[in-house]
């Protein structure tokens, strides 16, 4: 973790450097193209071999689909807790859904013609749930959940196996529970490439969503515009604006909380007070003993930064030009520093809102935008799993209305049919009064 102060020699030079993007790396472009070319080209086979390849489970084609029976079970034998937590936050996730879902509408512009748009779920949808360190039994929460509060009717999740070929059992039940219509064994690159280009097992989806490691975020970018896609989520972010008066100990907290994701996570501190970064410093120290995931927090620990700044107005700025995933405002007055920021993917106001409850419970989607992406994207929001269809229809009086100004267009043009194409619709008003 390294200390920053206005003070500093090369400051100013060093918070430029701050700024970011999330650029892939070479090899793993080059692999994961090679990846993409071998599921379309031997679907199911590549597939499987990849999975082994990348430390899976070995399976068969017809392994790859998780049973009826394994699902029943997994939501049958979760323990009560688990599942009141679990439904407690799809409850929040799948009202908030409903809030940013957009509703078909219609109006008539200035010549009389009916315009507007329609709203329509996809019709197949892809989910991605990591795996590995972890199982994130809190991201098929936040992906499913807002699909069937969509309308989604069919919604495939893909998530890595262990090498036995389970799946964590209260990860199966939350995706059950929360929406998925059919759920596969198979994580990485090869997963994104089954659900854009579709093998024997699993039929392509028109959108794919979810966070991933590199190889799946550089997939995602890979198959766009074969399907659509959400995000590129990369590695996770929180940065922190506090003023003097903020709890050492919570910041603390909630930078070992985003940090604990492991390699490129990043964590920030922004304050003008140096004796609170001293401070939180210390409870970072004293709180890391406690992680159970002690080398993956050493590794992003590395990336962490606390920075003392000349006053809060330099902090907003920096937090602006970094566009973190998470911040959280631990200041007197949130609500005002909150409104001077225009980067962040979800504002957390107080020092009372931990990061972890918008991770887990609080009802908006965690996938968020990383590596600077928030300056021009949001995160997951209901509406992507809509797809908008512009409507417009002319009666006889509007499209007369209407046709001087195409006519126009279609001359500045040159692009005469156009023109013809609405003209040739209407009876000549001489025909018209000799009838």
């Amino acid at each position: 973790m390294r200390i920053l102060r206005y003070s500093d020699a090369g400051y100013s030079k060093k918070i430029k450097s701050l700024d970011r993007r999330a650029i892939p790396s070479p090899d793993v472009v080059a692999t994961v193209s090679e990846i993409l070319a071998a599921i379309e080209t031997t679907g199911d086979r590549a597939l499987c071999e990849y999975t082994v390849k990348f430390g899976g489970p070995k399976l068969k084609p017809s392994g790859l689909s998780v049973s009826q029976a394994e699902v029943e079970s997994a939501v049958a034998s979760l323990p009560t807790r688990v599942r009141k937590a679990i439904l407690a936050a799809r409850a929040n996730v799948r009202d908030f859904a409903r809030h940013s879902l957009r509703e078909s509408w219609f109006t008539k512009n200035k010549q009389g013609v009916i315009t507007g748009e329609r709203f329509d779920p996809f019709p197949r949808v892809g989910i991605y749930v990591p795996g590995g360190t972890a199982p994130l039994v809190s991201t098929a929460v936040m992906t499913c959940t807002i699909a069937a509060a969509a309308g989604v009717p069919e919604i495939v999740a893909v998530t890595p196996a262990n090498k036995d070929g389970s799946i964590h059992p209260s990860l199966l039940a939350a995706l059950a529970l929360c929406g998925a219509t059919e759920i596969y064994r198979v994580g990485g690159a090869q997963a994104i490439a089954a659900l854009a280009v579709g093998t024997k097992t699993i039929a392509p989806v028109t959108k794919v969503f979810g966070p991933g490691n590199a190889y799946v975020v550089e997939a995602k970018r890979q198959v766009f515009g074969r399907v659509a896609v959400d995000l590129l989520p990369g590695p996770s972010e929180v940065l922190v604006i506090a003023d003097a008066n903020a709890n050492p100990t919570w910041i603390a907290a909630d930078l070992l909380a985003q940090s604990e994701h492991g390699h490129g996570s990043i964590a920030v501190l922004l304050t003008p007070s140096g004796d609170l970064i001293d401070a939180v410093a210390q409870s970072v120290g004293r709180q890391a003993q406690e992680s159970s995931r002690p080398e993956l927090l050493a590794e992003a620990l590395k990336h962490a930064i606390l920075v003392q700044t000349t006053d809060l107005p330099q902090a907003i700025a920096i937090a602006n030009q970094f566009a973190s995933e998470h911040v959280s405002v631990a200041t007197d007055d949130p609500g005002v520093v909150a409104g001077q920021l225009t980067t962040s993917g979800c504002i957390f106001l107080g020092g009372l809102s931990p990061v972890a409850g918008g991770d887990f419970l609080a009802g908006p989607s965690h996938e968020l935008p990383t590596g600077g992406a928030c300056k021009s994207f949001a995160g997951l929001t209901a509406d992507q799993f809509q797809r908008r269809t512009s409507i417009v229809r002319f009666d006889e009086e509007s499209l007369r209305k209407s046709l001087p100004h195409i006519k126009i267009f279609s001359e500045i043009e040159g692009l005469d049919a156009h023109g013809r194409s609405a003209s040739i619709r209407l009876p000549s008003k001489k025909k018209r009064s000799l009838q």
